[in-house]
């Protein structure tokens, strides 16, 4: 039985530009370092970013699959990533169900959003 959400690898060629923008960029914390492969550890979940050999060039797709990072205050977190150099392709929205998502691509061109839950 599935119990919970391990985490989320991003393959790549670009195995340094990657890193260096989870680490420095969005501030993921490094769990563990390998030759081909980084672990950064966000609460209980894991966001890797490895080398694959059948991974060429920038993402295909880059709204297909989308991980949300977690922010209590999406307006702060923007401007915060904007003066690292992140361009936002969707600026700080409120949904119709009350949150507000921001969405921004990684150096391979993976969608990310930041996502502030409703208030309670």
């Amino acid at each position: 039985m599935i119990d919970s959400f391990g985490g989320v690898i991003f393959w790549t060629q670009n195995l340094e530009t990657m890193v260096a923008f989870y680490r420095d960029t969005l501030g993921l914390p490094i769990h563990s370092v390998r030759p081909e492969f980084v672990a950064f550890q966000l609460g209980e979940v894991r966001v890797s970013v490895g080398r694959h050999s059948e991974v060429c060039g920038q993402t295909r797709e880059p709204v297909r699959v989308m991980v949300n990072f977690g922010v209590d205050d999406i307006a702060s977190a923007c401007e915060r990533l904007r003066a690292a150099g992140v361009e936002f392709v969707r600026a700080p929205e409120r949904e119709h169900w009350g949150g507000w998502v921001a969405s921004f691509c990684d150096p391979d061109g993976n969608t990310l959003q930041l996502l502030q839950q409703p208030d309670a």
